[in-house]
């Protein structure tokens, strides 16, 4: 439940400074902070990416190694069925940091 209390912190330290961004780049000129905001938000968002990756990879590891230990002669099986979703899920993280990368760089 410690992954479960660090990303709750995560967000809100991410509430506060999306709710606080506009204090921190408060300017006479308000329309000239706006293009630099997109750097923040890709720059949270690749880094919500790579904690829900990590934390999700890190549960089917675990899950697997647990289910091995109890089942040693099952190993095969419980590797193979890892396997897929582990490929998927870090698939979906490589996609999506291309896309934050491509929204970074088409600004």
């Amino acid at each position: 439940m410690n992954s479960v209390r660090f990303v709750r912190k995560a967000l809100m330290v991410a509430i506060a400074f999306a709710v606080g961004s506009n204090v921190v780049f408060a300017q006479e000129a308000g329309a000239a902070a706006v293009p630099v905001l997109h750097y923040f938000g890709a720059a949270l968002g690749l880094g919500m990416i790579v904690i829900g990756a990590a934390l999700g990879i890190g549960r089917f590891a675990s899950a697997a190694a647990e289910g091995i230990a109890r089942q040693p002669a099952a190993a095969a099986q419980i590797t193979g069925a890892v396997n897929l979703p582990l490929f998927l899920l870090e698939g979906v993280a490589i996609l999506a940091e291309v896309f934050v990368l491509l929204i970074v760089l088409m600004k």
